[in-house]
C-alpha cells in the first residue's frame, strides 16, 4: 500500500487534526485515518528525508518506508505527557534514513570522483590554503560538503549535519538518535576530526 496524498494538518472543516484519535483508528484498521495521519505528517516526514537521505534512495521511496515502518510499529508507540506523537514520529524517520545510508555505504562504490572548480576552490580554503569563494559560489560549497560528508560513516554524517548544519540542540539530537548527550557530544566531536582528515585526504588527491 502506497501512503500519499496533498500536504495538511487539519481535520475536517478546516479543524486541527486529533492526532491520538487518528492513531486509534489507524491501529484498527481504518483507510481514512491512515490517510489523514499521512498528510499531517507529509511535511516533516519530508525535511527529514530531504536532509537526510542517501543520494542513490529517491526521496518519495525513502519517505514511504516511513511511512510503511510508522503504521507498521503502531503497537509500539506509547502516549506521554507533553511529548507529542510528531517527536517519535522523527526519530523513527531520522533512524529510517540512519538505515538507508549504512545500507548505501554496504553497496560497492565507484573509485573515480570529480569536483566542479568552485567546489575545488572551496576545499582549498578549506584547507587553509587560499580565502573562500564569493558567495556566489555557494552550490560549490555544496557539492563540496556532500563529497566530504559522503565519505563519512552514517552515524558520523548524520550527527554532523543535525548539530553543524541544522543546528539542533544537543538534547534534541540525543533524542532523534538515541544517544545520551555526552555520547553526542563525543561522537560530534570524532566527526568533525574526521571530516578534516576527509578534506585534507581529498585535496591530496
Amino acid at each position: 500500500m502506497a501512503y500519499g496524498g496533498p500536504v495538511g494538518s487539519t481535520g475536517m472543516a478546516g479543524q486541527p487534526l486529533d492526532v491520538a484519535t487518528q492513531l486509534a483508528a489507524a491501529a484498527r484498521g481504518e483507510p481514512e485515518a491512515a490517510r489523514a495521519l499521512v498528510e499531517h505528517c507529509h511535511p516533516l516526514v519530508m525535511r527529514i528525508v530531504r536532509a537526510h537521505r542517501p543520494r542513490t534512495v529517491p526521496e518519495e521511496d525513502l519517505a514511504q518506508e516511513v511511512y510503511l515502518k510508522m503504521f507498521g510499529r503502531l503497537d509500539r508507540y506509547e502516549p506521554r505527557a507533553g511529548v507529542p506523537f510528531e517527536h517519535w514520529l522523527s526519530r523513527l524517520a531520522v533512524r529510517t534514513c540512519l538505515d538507508a545510508l549504512r545500507a548505501e555505504r554496504r553497496r560497492p562504490q565507484a573509485s573515480s570522483f570529480s569536483l566542479e572548480p568552485d567546489a575545488e576552490a572551496w576545499l582549498t580554503a578549506l584547507r587553509g590554503r587560499a580565502e573562500p569563494p564569493a558567495i556566489e559560489n555557494a552550490l560549490a560549497a555544496r557539492q563540496l560538503v556532500e563529497t566530504l560528508l559522503g565519505r563519512l560513516a552514517p552515524e558520523d554524517r548524520l550527527v554532523l549535519v543535525l548539530l553543524d548544519l541544522e543546528e539542533r540542540p544537543v538534547a534534541e539530537v540525543s533524542r532523534l538518535l538515541g544517544w545520551n548527550a555526552g555520547l553526542v557530544r563525543v561522537r560530534a566531536f570524532r566527526a568533525r576530526r574526521r571530516l578534516r582528515s576527509a578534506a585534507a585526504e581529498l585535496g591530496r588527491r
